[in-house]
C-alpha cells in the first residue's frame, strides 16, 4: 500500500507512541501535526487506554501499513475545527470512537454505523482519515493513522464524527474506556445479542471488554452471569461487576464446568477473548436456541470448528460483534450517562495510570497478563 500524502500547512509538534516495523518496540517519538480539514476536529488527549488490539498490530497478527502512531481508546478536550463542522466547539468534552462512521453509507443509513464501510474499507485498513490522506508525520516522512484515532500522543486530529461530545461532569480520565471496552462489551450484550431479563450468560475472558460485558449482563438483568479466566483476582472482581459464579480455567474442561453450573447449557456465551479455544468453548457451551456471540478478535486468518448439524437442530446462532455493534453518537454518552450515576463501575477495571514514556512497559505488562485496562496520561506540552 503507498503511504499517505502528508497535508502541508501550519503544523504543531506533539509527542506520541510510534511503531514503526514487525519485530520492532514502539517508541516515544516527536510527530508533525496538522491542522485538522474539512469535517475533522482536533483533540487534546487526556487519557488513553491500552488495549489488546494496540498488541495485535505490534505482533504482527494483523496486518497495518506503518509507521503508524497508536493507541484507538480515549478522551479528551476539542481543541480546533476543521472547516464545516458543527454540533462540537473548541472546550467540548469528547470520548474518541474507533468508527468514526461517515453517516452516508448504506450500512449508516441502515442504522448500523458500527458497520460503515468507509471506516472498513478506507480509513481502518488503509491507516487514514476519510480522504486518504494523513494528519501525522514523523522525522519528516508520512505517518498512519491506528482507526481513525492515534490516541497514543497528546493531540489528535479525528473525523468529527469519531469525537463523540460528553457530559462534562463525567471524569475525563476514566471515561477514556468508554470509546473501546465499555462500548464494546456491554454494545455486545445490549445491542448484538439484545440478552433478555433473566436469561443464563457466560464470559470467557475477564479483561476490559469481558469485564464490560459481565457489567452489561448485570445491567439487561441476566438471571445468572458465569465468569470465567484463569486469573483469580480477574473472577473476584467480576463477581464484585456482576458475576454471580466463576469458573477458573486452569481448573479443567471450561465446557464441561459451564454444564454443571448450567446443565441444560447456557443461553448466551461471549468470547471476550477470541482464541480458537475460546471460540470453540462458546459455541459447545450453548444450550437450545443459544448465541455464541464473538466479541473478541483472533490474529488474522485463524478457522474455528463446530458442528453444524448440531447448531442448526438446536436453533443456535453464531454472531460476530464487532464494536458491540454501537450507534457511537448514540450510545457512547448514554454509557458516559451510566458511569456518572454509578450504574457502570470502570475505575475499577482500570489497574493502573502511567506516563506516556511507560507505553512500551504499559503493553508488556498487557500481553504478560499481568494488568486490566492502564491509562496512558497525556501530559499536553503543546
Amino acid at each position: 500500500m503507498s503511504s499517505p500524502s502528508f497535508q502541508e500547512s501550519t503544523a504543531r509538534t506533539v509527542r506520541g507512541v510510534v511503531f514503526r516495523s514487525p519485530g520492532q518496540e514502539v517508541t516515544v517519538a516527536d510527530i508533525t501535526l496538522a491542522p485538522p480539514g474539512p469535517g475533522e476536529v482536533e483533540v487534546a488527549v487526556t487519557a488513553a487506554g491500552v488495549c489488546h488490539s494496540d498488541l495485535h498490530v505490534i505482533r504482527g497478527e494483523w496486518d497495518h501499513p506503518t509507521p503508524v502512531v497508536m493507541g484507538h481508546e480515549g478522551s479528551g478536550v476539542v481543541t480546533a475545527l476543521g472547516a464545516g463542522v458543527t454540533g462540537l466547539e473548541t472546550g467540548d468534552h469528547v470520548v474518541l470512537s474507533w468508527v468514526p462512521s461517515c453517516g452516508t453509507c448504506r450500512f449508516c443509513l441502515a442504522g448500523r454505523p458500527a458497520a460503515c464501510s468507509l471506516v472498513a474499507e478506507v480509513v481502518a485498513p488503509g491507516g487514514v482519515l476519510y480522504d486518504g490522506t494523513s494528519r501525522l508525520s514523523v522525522d519528516g516522512e508520512p505517518a498512519h493513522h491506528y482507526l481513525g484515532v492515534s490516541s497514543f500522543a497528546e493531540r489528535v486530529v479525528v473525523p468529527a464524527s469519531g469525537a463523540i461530545k460528553v457530559r462534562e461532569d463525567a471524569p475525563l480520565d476514566v471515561i477514556a474506556l468508554v470509546g473501546c471496552a465499555i462500548a464494546t462489551g456491554v454494545g455486545a450484550v445490549r445491542n448484538t445479542a439484545g440478552v433478555e431479563a433473566g436469561a443464563t450468560v457466560a464470559v470467557i475472558g475477564c479483561g476490559g471488554v469481558g469485564l464490560s460485558c459481565v457489567q452489561g449482563a448485570r445491567l439487561a438483568k441476566a438471571g445468572r452471569v458465569v465468569a470465567v479466566d484463569v486469573v483469580p483476582e480477574k473472577l473476584e472482581l467480576a463477581r464484585r461487576l456482576g458475576a454471580t459464579d466463576a469458573v477458573d480455567a486452569r481448573d479443567g474442561d471450561v465446557v464441561e464446568a459451564l454444564r454443571a453450573l448450567v446443565p441444560e447449557g447456557l443461553d448466551y456465551v461471549f468470547d471476550a477473548i477470541g482464541k480458537i479455544e475460546t471460540t470453540e468453548q462458546s459455541i459447545a457451551a450453548l444450550g437450545q436456541g443459544g448465541a455464541a456471540v464473538i466479541v473478541g478478535l483472533p490474529p488474522t486468518g485463524r478457522t474455528a470448528r463446530f458442528d453444524p448439524l448440531a447448531l442448526a437442530e438446536a436453533d443456535q446462532r453464531i454472531l460476530g460483534s464487532n464494536y458491540g455493534s454501537v450507534d457511537a453518537a448514540r450510545d457512547i454518552p448514554a454509557l458516559v450517562d451510566l458511569v456518572v450515576s454509578g450504574e457502570l463501575d470502570v475505575e475499577s477495571m482500570i489497574s493502573a495510570r502511567r506516563p506516556l514514556d511507560e507505553a512500551g512497559d504499559a503493553l508488556a505488562d498487557l500481553a504478560a497478563g499481568h494488568a486490566l485496562r492502564q491509562l496512558l496520561m497525556m501530559e499536553d506540552r503543546t
